[in-house]
This record gives structure tokens, sequence and C-alpha cells, in this order.
């Protein structure tokens, strides 16, 4: 689905962010860093965390927003709505940058769209937007074709996703993103707890990582549970002090071996 640059809307697009928390500043820096896409104001309800965008125009109200091709709701799920039925003016393309929220929660006074990056975002932490997915959504298809070339002067690979579609790949997305982060952490706490280094399990987590590029996840599966071996997984459980270590390895191991049918 990548297109090349400007096929279908081309000339200078004006964007406003509206939110300046983790992914607001991570779109603010792309976007200003790429040609043909330019911020023209930022908006938070707080001067504090307008500070990172000394350099930008900002307001602190929205009834003084300026005009723009684009307005970025990039703020936390449950305020997204809010601030789009705040918005005093009408007919232009809002659009939030949610996997969970629905399109049809932005006020229906103006086009609506979708603009979901499918990363997980820290601050101070830099991102290569040609590797992050783009999921695209909108109303209309003229709205459509503003999307995917902000995505494509971005460098990154875009994707038509209805919000069905991306509230659950946002579920798949916490299962592979944060549920496995939450099992690192645990390791490493078994590490620490046994004077292991962490890191010695590195390797192991980027080839695990690795496979999914030649493999599926179900071709991919090693391990006690896969193999059924009882006296193994009952060592383990052995070795885990804590009751939610053992739940969530016992968990895991049924889910694994009844997918093998063990």
């Amino acid at each position: 689905m990548k297109t090349t640059k400007c096929s279908y809307f081309c000339g200078m697009v004006k964007v406003v962010i509206l939110g300046a928390g983790n992914i607001a500043q991570h779109l603010y820096t792309v976007f200003q860093a790429t040609e043909n896409i330019t911020v023209v104001q930022v908006y938070n309800r707080s001067e504090k965390a307008l500070k990172y965008f000394k350099d930008m125009q900002t307001t602190m109200s929205l009834k003084d927003l300026v005009e723009a091709d684009v307005y970025v709701i990039a703020v936390a799920d449950d305020a997204i709505a809010s601030i789009a039925n705040k918005l005093r003016f009408t007919d232009r393309l809002v659009v939030h940058t949610s996997g969970s929220v629905s399109m049809h929660e932005l006020h229906k006074k103006n086009r609506r769209g979708v603009f979901y990056p499918l990363q997980t975002f820290t601050k101070g932490t830099k991102v290569d937007f040609s590797k992050i997915p783009i999921c695209l959504e909108t109303g209309e298809k003229a709205d459509f074709k503003i999307l995917r070339a902000i995505a494509d002067a971005m460098g990154s690979t875009w994707y038509k996703i209805s919000s069905e579609q991306r509230r659950a790949l946002h579920v798949s997305a916490v299962f592979v993103n944060n549920f496995s982060n939450h099992l690192y952490r645990i390791a490493h706490e078994i590490c620490e707890t046994n004077n292991v280094p962490f890191e010695i399990l590195n390797p192991l987590i980027q080839e695990t990582a690795n496979k999914i590029n030649t493999l599926t996840p179900y071709m991919a599966q090693t391990g006690p549970a896969k193999r059924g071996d009882d006296k193994t997984i009952n060592d383990h459980l052995a070795i885990l002090d804590t009751n939610i270590h053992k739940e969530i390895y016992t968990l895991l191991t049924q889910s694994i071996s009844k997918t093998y049918g063990r």
C-alpha cells in the first residue's frame, strides 16, 4: 500500500496539533522535519507542556485556533470527544491519533478522520517514522487523500483501517507490546532475585522477535508447554516465589498446551 510522495495531494499541508504530550511531541518533530508539512500552531490547556514547542505559535484557547488543512487531536482517549465538541469551527478536517477510539466520537460538525501511528512512544526517545505503519480512516475520499499524502511525506507505510479493525488491532498491539514488556519485567525481577544478569536474555529476546519475520507465531513456538514437559513446568513453578508470577506462568502454560493439543 505504500504510495509515491505527493501522488494524491500536492502542496504544503498546514497542521494544527491539539495536545502537547508524548504523541503530540513526536508528531510535531516529524512534521517539522518533513517537506510539504508545516505545523502552524499547537494547542494545549496548560502552559507548562507548551514549553516543548517554544519556537512554535501556541495557544491555550480553542477559540484562538488558526486555519489549517488538518487538526490533529493527540490527547488522552477520554479527552478526544470533549475537545472535538468544543471546536468552534465547522466543515474542517479533524482527526485523532488513538488506536481504540472510534472515528465517530469526533463531532460530525467537522469532517472526521483517524491518523493512528501504530508504535510505542516514549518521551525523549527518537523514533523512525519510516518504520512506523500509519492506520488511516476518513469519512470522505478527498480527506483520505490528504492523510495518505501526509503519511507518504513522512516516509511511512499506510493502511486503510476501519474503526472496528483498529480496535482489534489495538488489542493485538497490547498483547505484543504491553504484555510482552511486562513479561520482560517479570523476567528481570527473577534474574535480579537470583543474581543473574538480565542482559544474558537479550539475544533470546532478539531471536524471538526476528523469527516472526519468517515464521507465523504458531510455527515459532517452542518450550516446555508445547512439548508437554510437565517435570520442567513443575520445576519452574517451584522456583517462582510470588503467587501472581505462578498464576501468570500457569495461565500461559495452559493456553500454549491447549493450542498444541497437549
